[in-house]
């Protein structure tokens, strides 16, 4: 099998592992990785950008390092990479399992299962604002969880998949803009946000072309993100956040509750406040367009090796 197709069945069969048994239940290499980071930054923290770009570049260097060394392993390597640095099926799940809480109306539920997909304040919510945050992150984490890491696991191989994760991994653990990481948290939301900029956008074009599946129309995607992805403060979490509102025919964003605050994100696309229904069009959007970047991806790959 020549390189490129075995690189391409890997991207495929990493990602079909993916859709049947979703996240290793345990010990995941991705919380590996997590705890990994934590004790570094026991030794590189200091509230320095410079000390966040150092802890950057070392957590990230390790793993592209490690990845650049088990591509040698080559198929098997590519598949256990793929279904590692992936997180689609689980994305599915939890959005599923959101609607069906919400739907029988079991709020408490609702609120205890949001931490898994963002990190809104979840008491707060009432059953409308609870369907919002987790359609948001659906949206966001279709980009994130999936089409990001096939984009650069067709590009860059076993290490783009390494890499991508580790990178999105710290963003997840220290990009924030609070007291502790406001500035050593600088270089990775930056980095995070150059490391999506192109599946982010990879990531509304599907979901434009594809939202006819779910009684949506690709004109309208295209308008709200076009219109309103820019006043979001996150340059991609806006591009697919406006993109699936418009191809939905509702509307995203307005107050929004995190534990450390109230923060008024600005309106993205025209229509109704979603409702559980739109939530389950969302993961079902969602899957659709995991499954279309897994093919894009395998070809980019067979004809880029």
């Amino acid at each position: 099998m020549q390189k490129g197709t075995s690189h391409a069945v890997g991207l495929l069969v990493g990602f079909a592992l993916d859709r049947v048994f979703g996240d290793p239940r345990r010990r995941h290499p991705v919380a590996g990785f997590g705890v990994a980071a934590a004790a570094l930054e026991s030794v590189t923290y200091a509230d320095r950008r410079v000390a966040g770009l150092v802890h950057e570049v070392l957590a990230v260097g390790a793993i592209v390092g490690l990845g650049v060394a088990a591509r040698r392993g080559g198929l098997p390597t590519t598949v256990l990479a793929t279904w590692t640095v992936l997180g689609g099926r689980s994305l599915a799940r939890a959005g599923h399992a959101m609607a069906d809480r919400l739907e029988s109306g079991d709020l408490d539920g609702a609120r205890a299962l949001l931490p898994s997909l963002c990190g809104r304040d979840p008491d707060v919510l009432d059953a409308d604002g609870l369907a919002r945050a987790a359609l948001e992150s659906i949206a966001e984490n279709t980009a994130d969880a999936a089409v990001a890491p096939l984009a650069w696991g067709a590009v860059a191989g076993v290490p783009g998949l390494l890499g991508y994760r580790a990178v999105n991994t710290l963003d997840a653990m220290i990009g924030y803009r609070n007291e502790r990481y406001l500035r050593f948290g600088w270089a990775a939301a930056r980095t995070d946000d150059v490391a999506n900029l192109i599946p982010a956008r990879l990531t509304g074009l599907l979901t434009a072309a594809l939202a006819p599946l779910v009684d949506g129309r690709p004109a309208a995607a295209l308008r709200a993100w076009r219109r309103d992805a820019a006043g979001h403060p996150s340059p991609n979490a806006g591009v697919v956040e406006a993109s699936m509102a418009g191809a939905l025919g509702i509307r995203l964003g307005g107050r929004t509750h995190y534990p450390h605050g109230v923060e008024q994100r600005p309106l993205l696309g025209v229509g109704p406040a979603p409702t559980v229904h739109d939530l389950r069009r969302a993961v079902r959007l969602s899957e659709a367009v995991q499954c279309a970047a897994a093919l894009l991806a395998a070809a980019i790959a067979a004809i880029k090796r």
